[in-house]
């Protein structure tokens, strides 16, 4: 069923009505059920209140199989299949074309493509692509020349333990500033080098064999003892780096140095040769500093550890970096580590399938096709409404918040009345003419890509950002929010069933895609995005005892969290997860307000056995259905700041009254909580 906005009056204490249930004509049909969900995935054996995961999917996920290369399935992976098969065939029609004009992004999407299926040539290739920058790196014979390697890892694709990006200013979102950060781990986490339950201790092995096979690719002999230094050379940085809930603190990652600052606090190293390096021909006058405790010990490491010891490590990263664009044997080699060790795979993904991944580096140039062939006005135009019934609904929410002022309130207000929503695609497409896309050198075409990433950034130093950049393509299938921007963005890719169907009924939609836009409007409320303010300005815009209040909860919902262990001895951080947590709590919260406004007052129908509540509830727990491999989701609780997809079901509902209605759950459900250890934050 197509929603079917209404206006809506702000007024206080007047009733809203966001939109009015539209009747489903005789030949619109849902993609998905009778009214948008699948319900035969339920089993029914499982009360909603002991594992709503389970009793909305328990069927699907008893049933469904993992691939050989799939690490994790669920909706997310679904669409994202859909969307690369829609990508592929697009690009299958430009490869039969032969009158492309050269230098058109049709042509380069075309050869970069073909250039990476040539396996027979990669094959003949073998490490030879590689050699230029093996030879650099093998002519490292001095601290500068090491320093120089460092500035120059955006366009040699190797790793260094300092790293300078150009990113906005938090403090002053009118520009960009160069921030200085720490890290070079070859594995996904530190807690993968120090922990020493035996999974780690196993992975630690197999990795000491994956970076002596990577090594003697590059033709390095007596390679294991030179694979252990590389090891304690990464368990030394490791050590020194900052835990990633503490990088979520962005009080604490903001921390300004001139360049004078920069040089005294931090001697021993030459910043403005690495600068150089880089291509910041002049050193910025100010610099931000991510994590200044971990930056000392780091340089004192890098000034300690033998030159041959930097060579060694630089090739390692460098073969293991471009192993996907080199020979089916390298490749496999890698892919042996990276995908089976730490992910559980046991193939890699169709050919095609890394192809499309790989020319999607041409973002735009692809999007600009993909655009035009499957992304409809009308999607847009509904969007739209959904977005604006989300933050009249969210504004509700505020207003009848009994833990925050009226102070705060007001601030809040007006960040989410100047919330700039971006739906489907850019208004302005990235221009890809410096890009030079040769015909059967994938090598070439990965350099010529690579510097055109590295141009692109360099650029922006000293020029004020561009509000209508996108940061994701239109065929990616994700979201996000931008607190520098204060944005909400939601690429093509993603308005798609289970996501978003015209023809769906009102619940699902609301339950689904307007979950993911309450989502992203969340993380402008979560404990990091608000710490910004309406002009995407880090400052603090709360009164003391509001931020308090604030803090005592999501302290409460972070314990929540903390108790879920989906893998033995491996349990969710509640920390590193806070702001998708609250993204997810606060997102439904707002998404059911706007749904029940749009009944108008009325009841909506049963369909199917279901009332329109418990469909909305069904939406959401589809959108996260997902079955992973445990050494993914090992991978996913050390690494990724989202809670697995199960708790972003049963951790999110159990927490809101509305389901405990809708299901009737009652005490000595398992996953039923007393209303006083409920959080409610928006």
């Amino acid at each position: 069923m197509k929603p079917t906005p209404t206006s809506l009056s702000l007024a206080l204490g007047v009733a809203l009505a966001l939109s009015t249930p539209a009747i489903l004509a005789a030949d619109a049909k849902p993609q998905l059920g009778s009214f948008g969900v699948e319900l035969d995935n339920r089993d029914l054996s499982v009360k909603p209140g002991d594992d709503f995961d389970r009793f909305a999917n328990g069927k699907w996920i008893d049933s469904y199989t993992l691939k050989d290369y799939e690490t994790r399935f669920g909706s997310f992976n679904a669409l994202r299949d859909r969307a690369e098969e829609q990508t592929h065939a697009i690009i299958e029609e430009l490869l039969a074309r032969k009158d492309l004009a050269p230098g058109s992004n049709e042509q380069k999407v075309r050869d970069y493509y073909a250039s990476y299926m040539d396996v027979a040539a990669r094959d003949a290739a073998g490490i030879k692509p590689l050699q230029p920058t093996l030879k650099r790196i093998s002519d490292i014979k001095s601290t500068s020349a090491l320093v120089g390697a460092f500035g120059r890892v955006g366009m040699d694709g190797t790793s260094s333990p300092i790293n300078a990006s150009i990113t906005l200013d938090r403090k002053d979102p009118n520009r960009y500033l160069v921030s200085i950060s720490v890290g070079g781990l070859g594995l996904p986490d530190k807690d993968f080098y120090l922990n020493q339950e035996p999974r780690f201790v196993q992975i630690r092995a197999a990795y000491l064999d994956h970076v002596q096979k990577m090594l003697g690719f590059a033709g390095i002999e007596d390679a294991k003892p030179r694979a252990e230094a590389i090891i304690a050379l990464e368990t030394e940085l490791a050590k020194q780096l900052w835990d990633r809930a503490q990088l979520r603190d962005r009080d604490k990652t903001y921390n300004l140095r001139t360049l004078d600052q920069l040089k005294t606090e931090f001697p021993g190293y030459d910043w403005v040769a690495h600068f150089a390096a880089q291509g910041i021909a002049t050193p910025p006058a100010e610099v931000n500093v991510s994590t200044p405790s971990a930056v000392t010990p780091i340089v004192g490491i890098i000034g300690k550890t033998p030159l041959n010891v930097w060579r060694d490590y630089l090739t390692f990263h460098a073969v293991r970096n471009h192993a996907p664009v080199l020979s089916t044997e390298i490749d496999q080699a890698a892919f042996a580590f990276t995908g089976t060790v730490l992910q559980g795979q046991t193939a890699q993904r169709e050919l095609w399938k890394r192809g499309v991944a790989q020319v999607n580096g041409l973002g735009d140039a692809v999007g600009q096709l993909y655009v035009a062939r499957h992304f409809k006005p009308e999607a847009k135009a509904a969007m739209d409404d959904l977005v604006e019934n989300l933050r009249k609904a969210l504004r509700m929410n505020i207003r009848n918040l009994d833990w925050m002022g009226e102070t705060t309130k007001t601030e809040a207000y007006r960040k989410l009345e100047t919330f700039n929503p971006k739906i489907g695609y850019t208004k302005k497409w990235r221009d890809y003419s410096s890009v030079t896309i040769v015909p059967g050198d994938l090598m070439a075409n990965v350099l010529s890509m690579r510097k055109y990433t590295v141009n692109d950034q360099l650029r922006r130093l000293g020029t004020k950002p561009d509000r209508d950049e996108w940061f994701m393509t239109p065929q990616t299938v994700n979201a996000y929010y931008n607190a520098s921007f204060n944005e909400i963005v939601f690429p093509a890719g993603i308005l798609q069933p289970p996501f978003f169907d015209l023809n769906a009924d009102p619940a699902v939609n609301y339950g689904a895609i307007g979950g993911v836009i309450g989502h992203e409007m969340g993380h402008g409320f979560d404990d990091q995005g608000s710490k910004s303010d309406y002009a995407g300005v880090q400052r603090n815009w709360w009164t003391d005892e509001d931020r308090a209040r604030f803090d005592v909860r999501t302290k409460r919902l972070g314990e929540q969290y903390n108790s879920y262990c989906p893998v033995e001895g491996v349990c969710v951080n509640g920390q590193l997860t806070m702001g998708e947590n609250i993204g997810d709590l606060g997102g439904l919260s707002m998404a059911y307000t706007a749904y029940r406004l749009s009944l108008g007052g009325k009841e909506a129908p049963v369909i199917d056995g279901l009332t329109g509540d418990q469909r909305f509830f069904m939406a959401w727990a589809q959108v996260w259905r997902s079955k992973s491999r445990e050494q993914a989701l090992v991978n996913q609780l050390k690494t990724d700041p989202h809670s697995p997809p199960q708790y972003r079901i049963n951790g999110t509902l159990r927490n809101l009254e509305e389901w405990y209605r809708a299901f009737d759950v009652k005490p000595g459900d398992k996953l039923y909580l007393p209303p006083e250890q409920r959080v409610r934050i928006w």
